[in-house]
């Protein structure tokens, strides 16, 4: 679990104090940041970058690669000769999965391709903070950072993965685009609903699955919120999906989405998005639930994305998403083989 987590408008302002306790002497603090803050000089100043302190422009433009990690990593270490005091991670879920990657790699050898997979971390990860700048990812509380590697898209999922420090500030999402709060906050309802309906859901999991759940009802399809009350209930539903899929597993949807996300560079949310109009076969209720909480928004779900591909490519997508065993046990029990196939799966992605 993080260890430590502050919530509240304005707690962004906390960060050097929380930092000032990590400092090591003449090992400066690495900031990646959405890039989409670059020259907002009023909240770079509240960073308060201090002596050699380094700040990094992350685009989220694409899903964060093991090369971009491995390329950060190789950067820093030519620049500075001590590891970092930290590494601080302010953005989306790209942002808060590279900055947990690169504290990973800073103290483990070789490439992060090769800690794709489930507990091959062998060292302790560099302190490193998420803070958030949009919800519904979980990221910020996950033990697992999501990769697209050459071959594979996989999380380095580690008990070294998660963030020491979190800050949880729902001011810093003012600002966020209609489409984005909605396909984060939905890929946090689809954690809710495959951790739920899974077989490793366990009593902790449920607990954590079934609040976020509840408040996503109340974002995404009721009426009496405040923007304000929006915002902080999303940041929470967010923190409580990661938590449940923490502690059991994402199911179908997520499988699927990786597929999309290796062969055509889907960004996630609306991976899943795509993928979970069509499984109806899994989690029937909860598919009518999100078409219409789509057609409340007036969200345009991407269409026909895996029309025209080539034989090779959705080969590729299918042995993707095959390779996240853990997802199909979770969603369909041990005997997933029965009911999951080339075929079923061919069947599935050729609806989209």
């Amino acid at each position: 679990m993080v260890p430590k987590v502050v919530f509240g408008e304005g707690c962004f302002d906390q960060l050097s104090t929380i930092l000032s306790s990590q400092t090591k002497e003449k090992a400066p603090f690495i900031f990646l940041v959405d890039d989409v803050f670059e020259g907002n000089i009023a909240f770079l100043n509240r960073i308060n970058l201090r002596f050699n302190d380094k700040l990094i422009y992350i685009s989220a433009d694409e899903e964060p690669k093991t090369s971009q990690v491995d390329t950060l990593v190789k950067d820093i270490k030519t620049e500075f000769t001590n590891t970092p005091s930290g590494i601080i991670g302010i953005g989306g879920g790209s942002v808060m999965d590279l900055a947990k990657a690169v504290s990973i790699m800073l103290v483990n050898q070789g490439s992060a391709e090769q800690y794709q997979g489930w507990d091959l971390v062998k060292n302790k990860a560099v302190y490193h903070v998420g803070i958030p700048t949009i919800s519904g990812t979980g990221a910020e509380v996950s033990r697992t950072t999501v990769l697209t590697g050459p071959v594979r898209k996989l999380g380095i999922n580690s008990d070294f993965t998660p963030f020491d420090q979190v800050i949880l500030d729902p001011d810093l999402t003012k600002g966020v685009s209609k489409n984005q709060w909605f396909f984060t906050g939905m890929d946090c309802f689809i954690h809710c609903v495959e951790s739920l309906n899974g077989t490793f859901l366990n009593a902790f999991s449920q607990s954590y699955g079934e609040k976020a759940y509840d408040l996503c009802m109340e974002i995404f399809l009721g009426d009496t919120l405040s923007d304000d009350e929006m915002r902080a209930k999303l940041m929470m539903a967010s923190w409580h999906g990661g938590m449940s899929i923490a502690y059991s597993q994402v199911g179908v949807a997520h499988a699927m989405s990786y597929g999309l996300g290796y062969v055509l560079g889907t960004k996630h949310g609306v991976g899943n998005c795509i993928v979970f109009q069509f499984l109806e076969e899994f989690y029937n209720k909860d598919v009518a639930l999100f078409k219409k909480m789509v057609a409340k928004h007036e969200v345009e779900i991407p269409q026909e994305v895996c029309k025209n591909l080539s034989e090779e490519k959705m080969e590729t997508m299918i042995t993707v998403a095959l390779g996240m065993v853990p997802l199909w046990e979770n969603a369909l029990g041990s005997n997933w083989k029965d009911r999951i196939n080339r075929d079923k799966l061919r069947e599935l992605y050729s609806k989209m």
